[in-house]
């Protein structure tokens, strides 16, 4: 074989036309992948920064239910504290728990949530105090890919013992 390498590549009808230049020559072709990675890696920030706000804002609410629940735990009255087995048990009633925790919430530890609720603040066992507490979370970035906003929900439980 003594023909040039452009020679085995193409064939004799395509060696020497404007066909043959086009083929070897790739100016352009890293602009799409180039415009595709980018918008990934935009989409992949979008979202990862919505995922950590939402993670970051459940955890602060949930903070907010354990300090609520810790507050209708601690509602009873002396006199309602009776002796079992030996030991000294508070007894825990539902509008006592539900009075604590409005009265905490409305301090400005709650600040700073968009239609903070009180779905059940209650004792069902007289020794519990549940509490379950929703609000609504707003992305730092709203996009086709993240919602303006989702209602989220959290539940606290917290028991007063003596020791």
């Amino acid at each position: 074989m003594n023909g040039t390498r452009s020679e085995t590549r193409f064939p004799r009808h395509l060696r020497s036309g404007t066909i043959a230049r086009g083929l070897a020559d790739d100016t352009g072709s890293i602009l799409p992948l180039v415009i595709f990675y980018a918008f990934l890696c935009l989409v992949l920030v979008l979202l990862v920064s919505a995922v950590t706000s939402l993670y970051l804002e459940r955890e602060r609410l949930y903070a907010v239910a354990d300090g609520a629940a810790l507050a209708g735990a601690e509602s009873y009255d002396l006199e309602s504290v009776a002796v079992v087995d030996g030991h000294p048990r508070p007894t825990l009633e539902s509008p006592a728990v539900r009075a604590a925790v409005t009265e905490f919430l409305s301090t400005a530890v709650a600040d700073g949530f968009d239609a903070l609720e009180v779905e059940q603040a209650g004792s069902a066992d007289g020794r519990s105090a549940v509490v379950r507490l929703s609000a609504v979370w707003h992305p730092p970035m709203v996009s086709v890919l993240v919602p303006a906003g989702i209602r989220i929900e959290v539940t606290s439980t917290a028991r007063s013992v003596f020791w």
